[in-house]
């Protein structure tokens, strides 16, 4: 049965062997890009060693893992190389083909999606998704073009899709009133959920400690998110000068992190989870993506999550839980009153303003997140979401099933 034709709550509580399902997904610590624990640590052994967690945990045959998609943006050819070099140090043998995934932000969602559509058209019957991203190694290069096309010139929303992610914060923070007081709560409230999540524990189950060799030929252990920060309030965020604009308000500290990190999920079909005995933690339900004013592309969850909900016959207060990416304050803020979502059920134990956002990775590091946060307190609807750079925004949605 495809995506487009399951409607309403019943049916997609439903299960059928064509169903696909998630059977693990586990994520690294996400840690400061350039000053963090995974500041020395390449990308592939950040990767790789999440892949190594996800085989053990799930105890899938390596040898059944037919695709693997990964979510990279920034390196050059998109980290092909060090996402190949990852499976195969991962124990998947070289039989298992390896693509990456370049729609930016979006790009760890991307991934489950293009595996999750392999295994509903037969094409596979396993298959790992996931991301990756080290922004100590890659942050900065080649954001611009070397050369300017007449694109720029003859279309202005062409020419939009050069503007500095902050300037579209602020765009959106300017045209949909969203002020810097609301903004600066906002973010002090994702750093109280996360502080006091990491506090109780609650991130142990998701995250993969990465073990390597530093600069200093030392061996590390990184087992948590090191972004996270206790004790921030609005009135301490208030004392930030604005990084993009003089008269602005996206500053540091209400807007993510620059960090490293990856995340993974392993997907199959549920005929062939029963047959193999693995875990079934969630019956992956389908996404929806969609187009936005460049120049605004952070408003892209306020669009994308109707998308999606409509074509699953749901209403937002049927959703349980919502992971939505805080890209920045002003967009995510946006697109959460936008949409009028109870703020409770959205990013429980915070979100990438705490912990960081390593591009590739974070659709895939939501996943993870969500469904251990779905496992704790019984939630059964998940909503999964993010803005896009370029002006786009991606959703999915995955039924819990885990007791």
């Amino acid at each position: 049965m495809s995506f487009a034709t399951q409607h309403g709550k019943q049916q997609l509580l439903s299960k059928t062997d064509e169903d696909v399902v998630i059977v693990g997904a586990l994520r690294s610590p996400v840690t400061k890009a350039k000053k963090g624990g995974l500041a020395q640590c390449a990308p592939e052994e950040i990767l790789g060693n999440v892949l190594k967690a996800l085989l053990a945990q799930t105890k899938v045959d390596p040898k059944l893992i037919e695709d693997v998609a990964i979510g990279n943006v920034l390196p050059p050819g998109g980290g092909a190389t060090a996402a190949r070099q990852a499976a195969l140090w991962a124990g998947i043998p070289n039989t298992a083909a390896v693509n990456t995934v370049n729609r930016q932000c979006s790009s760890g969602l991307a991934t489950v999606n293009q595996i999750a559509n392999e295994i509903l058209t037969h094409q596979i019957d396993i298959g790992i998704a996931g991301g990756v991203e080290s922004m100590t190694q890659n942050y900065g290069a080649g954001v611009m073009p070397s050369k300017m096309s007449d694109t720029v010139q003859e279309n202005e929303e062409a020419a939009d899709c050069l503007l500095p992610m902050g300037i579209t914060s602020e765009n959106v923070a300017k045209q949909f009133n969203v002020t810097r007081e609301k903004q600066d709560a906002f973010a002090a409230e994702s750093f109280r959920r996360a502080a006091e999540a990491q506090k109780a524990g609650k991130f142990k189950s998701e995250i993969v400690p990465i073990k390597y060799i530093d600069d200093d030929d030392k061996e590390r252990v990184v087992d948590a998110d090191d972004g996270v920060r206790e004790g921030v309030t609005k009135e301490s965020l208030a004392k930030l000068k604005p990084a993009f604009a003089a008269d602005g308000c996206t500053h540091a500290g209400n807007a993510s992190q620059v960090s490293d990190g990856a995340a993974a999920v392993l997907l199959t079909r549920r005929s062939v989870a029963k047959k193999l005995g693995l875990p079934i933690l969630a019956k992956y339900a389908g996404a929806a993506v969609v187009g936005v004013p460049p120049n605004i592309m952070g408003v892209g969850p306020a669009f994308a999550i109707p998308r999606l909900l409509e074509k699953a016959g749901l209403q937002t207060t049927d959703v349980d839980l919502y992971e939505i990416n805080e890209a920045f304050a002003s967009q995510a803020l946006f697109s959460i009153e936008k949409l009028g979502l109870d703020l409770a059920k959205v990013n429980p134990v915070g979100g990438a303003i705490a912990l960081g956002h390593p591009l590739g990775a974070t659709g895939s590091r939501q996943i993870a997140t969500a469904l251990a946060e779905a496992k704790r307190s019984h939630q059964k609807f998940i909503v999964t979401s993010m803005c896009i750079g370029t002006g786009m925004g991606m959703a999915s949605l995955i039924i819990n099933e885990q007791d």
